[in-house]
């Protein structure tokens, strides 16, 4: 038996799998192009609202473990500028 060369079965050819229909440009919200400049604003103000939400969550946290007030304030304001920053920036909205 050693003499006889191994045989492997062939492999198989896989049939591709077929690509599935692409939603482009399918969002839960609305293009900005159909979407009201009023809606916008108000999208934008709301989420304002969340961060400052955020904010104020954050530093009754944090003042709940007796971190320096300072300490409280630089984090707050980091944290609500870069959200700040992210949703301003951002093309969705």
């Amino acid at each position: 038996m050693a003499d006889e060369p191994e045989t492997r079965p062939e492999p198989q050819e896989l049939e591709p799998v077929p690509e599935r229909p692409r939603d482009e440009g399918r969002t839960f919200l609305p293009n900005r192009a159909t979407r009201l400049r009023v809606e916008s604003l108000a999208m934008r103000l709301v989420a304002t609202a969340g961060i400052v939400g955020i904010g104020t969550a954050l530093g009754a946290i944090l003042g709940t473990q007796d971190v320096e007030a300072w300490i409280i304030a630089l984090v707050v304001s980091t944290v609500s500028v870069l959200l700040a920053g992210v949703l301003w920036s951002s093309r969705t909205l």
